[in-house]
């Protein structure tokens, strides 16, 4: 993992410099609502006008039948930056850089195999992706991870893929902070965040960071089964969900995490009718715009309310009040 890690940058600036990195630079405005725990950053990115299109990703049917896959082999060689394994499951990834950046050394964990980018982070996807995290702590470059799942997450591939961000610092994306401020009265449960869309959090053990792989299995396993339970049940109360498979946003920080039901992939601002795609970085607290009058549009409707317009509406009261429910039966 750290070997990994240690590529990052030389590969970065071999791959853009060879041009099959293509980098587009940004600046970060700070913005935070008087309802809101979080203080977003929202990205502005003009460069990103110019970027190319990519296809609308297939979620159905096999490799083949889609029409180009990046993730399978073979692979550019100044993107690639190594495989990985999970020894218990054989499961294989390979490490790329991402080639559309907006930050520097995105990059992704791919299965080697395909798998569908609608299918659930499996418990060997799960360590890996906590081991790489692992890793950047003990390396001194703090990252996180983010999973888009299924036709409405934001996702553009639809080969299973989780992508990685490096930070600035250790405190984690802008929703940890947030986060790490709920006093929890059962830290083994998931708990939600005061916004107004639908959210489901779990708190990892304190230093899981330095726990084995097959310590660290069951842990994030449970973890996410509990929260990706409460996502469909929150799918569930929505009478008017779209016909087909639930999609998610999954983030993950040493720390916590988080998983968020989506409805639909995209918010019309009124301001401007243009189409502002969400994907999990934006339930992570970064937003991406690509001109100032974007970034206007975005401010005037409200951060919350662009987010519940993807999201769902939180049903966290019934599902405690149902879990308490279930809690009595048993005893």
């Amino acid at each position: 993992m750290t070997d990994i890690l240690s590529k990052l940058s030389g590969s970065f600036d071999k791959a853009q410099a060879a041009g099959d990195l293509l980098f587009f630079s940004s600046t970060i405005v700070k913005y935070q609502e008087s309802t809101s725990p979080i203080e977003y950053e929202i990205r502005l990115c003009p460069a990103l006008q110019n970027k190319p299109a990519l296809p609308t990703p297939h979620f159905k049917g096999t490799p083949e039948q889609t029409k180009f896959d990046p993730f399978l082999p073979p692979y550019n060689p100044n993107l690639w930056i190594g495989e990985l394994s999970d020894a218990d499951s054989g499961e294989q990834y390979v490490v790329l850089l991402n080639k559309y950046s907006v930050v520097p050394r995105h990059f992704l964990l791919v299965t080697k195999e395909f798998r569908s980018q609608a299918s659930p982070l499996t418990p060997p996807d799960l360590v890996q992706t906590y081991l790489l995290l692992a890793a950047g702590r003990k390396a001194r470059q703090p990252l996180f991870a983010f999973y888009n799942c299924g036709d409405i997450s934001g996702a553009s591939q639809a080969h299973k893929h989780v992508q990685f961000l490096p930070l600035d610092d250790e405190d984690g994306p802008p929703v940890e902070y947030a986060a790490r401020n709920v006093k929890l009265e059962t830290p083994d449960r998931p708990f939600t965040l005061p916004v107004p869309y639908a959210n489901h959090v779990f708190r990892l053990p304190d230093r899981l960071w330095s726990s084995s792989p097959d310590q660290l299995e069951p842990i994030l396993a449970d973890a996410f089964l509990s929260l990706l339970d409460l996502a469909i049940s929150t799918i569930r109360h929505d009478t008017e969900y779209p016909a087909n498979k639930p999609s998610y946003n999954v983030v993950i920080t040493l720390g916590h995490i988080y998983v968020v039901p989506r409805r639909q992939e995209a918010h019309m601002l009124a301001e401007t009718g243009d189409e502002l795609s969400v994907n999990a970085l934006a339930f992570a607290g970064m937003l991406l715009v690509k001109s100032e009058r974007e970034l206007e549009a975005v401010k005037k409707e409200g951060v919350g309310n662009i987010l519940r317009g993807v999201g769902l509406e939180s049903v966290h009261d019934l599902q405690v009040l149902g879990t308490a429910a279930e809690a009595r039966d048993e005893e």
